[in-house]
């Protein structure tokens, strides 16, 4: 039902200096694998075989990784370091990629509507590769997808986070139609705790509609001077349907240090070492 899956890709990773001066922050690794592969193994686990990447400046090696390196290829042909490269094999085998610049950084509507000739008149996905989403059983927007069969409508995940970190997020409040899901009808981006309608914060996970294109395209700065993608999914609340979902499973804000540390952690521990023995 939906087939393509949009990552902006474009931003700069202030938070990772000096480490992302000439490395882009999807392709820091979380123990032997970048982020932004973990977020397109999510969406081909949800049945999206198109993805689409909102690249920019210095973010070559993000479209060369999901390439074939044929001198890499034939150097380890043959050898016990062959195996190393299955996963991204994998990914190759069942993915396309097309890749667009976003020529200027105006915020992460700017980013979703330069990905518009990209993705065309249909439903897709949305995947910050910072929200490191991982489960034991569907992922993140493999659930958003199956919601998305019932609703078909936008739908934006969300997760409770404590009230003084509500400043970092977008924030909705919604009516809830049962447990862990809500119609929204309002939302802030990166609120103060006194402006925040709920503790209910947008994560980088998102099923939209084709309309929202028009819509940010009508949608003027908001928050930093940015057009913020939060703006448009609320004007699109208010005239027809915006869905939020808390999600199942574990989410690391690998954007920041001390959620990428953890992240790395939590792989080794759980993931990696289970892979290897």
């Amino acid at each position: 039902m939906i087939k393509k899956c949009l990552f902006p890709v474009a931003g700069y990773g202030t938070r990772f200096l000096p480490a992302t001066k000439s490395m882009p922050k999807e392709m820091l690794p979380v123990v032997n694998k970048p982020l932004v592969q973990y977020g397109v193994e999510e969406a081909i686990a949800a049945g999206m075989d198109q993805m689409a990447m909102v690249t920019g400046r210095g973010k070559r090696a993000i479209t060369d990784h999901f390439d074939i390196s044929y001198e890499l290829e034939h150097q380890i042909a043959g050898t016990s370091k062959e195996i190393y490269l299955d996963s991204i094999r994998g990914v190759l085998d069942q993915a396309s990629f097309t890749m667009t610049r976003q020529r200027e950084m105006k915020g992460l509507g700017h980013a979703i509507l330069t990905g518009e000739t990209l993705i065309g008149n249909e439903p897709f996905g949305v995947i910050l590769s910072d929200d490191l989403c991982l489960n034991d059983g569907e992922s993140v927007l493999q659930q958003m997808v199956n919601l998305y069969k019932q609703f078909r409508c936008s739908i934006v995940a969300i997760q409770e986070v404590p009230k003084e970190e509500v400043y970092k997020y977008g924030v909705i409040s919604g009516e809830a139609l049962k447990d862990g899901l809500y119609r929204v009808d309002d939302m802030v981006e990166k609120p103060s705790v006194e402006e925040a309608p709920s503790n209910l914060a947008i994560i980088g996970r998102y099923i939209l509609t084709p309309d929202i294109f028009d819509i940010i395209r009508d949608t003027a700065p908001g928050k930093g001077g940015e057009v913020q993608l939060t703006d448009a999914l609320l004007k699109q609340a208010k005239n027809g349907c915006v869905m939020a979902y808390k999600f199942e499973g574990k989410r690391f804000d690998c954007g920041s240090v001390d959620g990428f540390v953890e992240a790395t952690n939590y792989v080794y521990e759980n993931i990696y070492k289970h892979s290897i023995n």
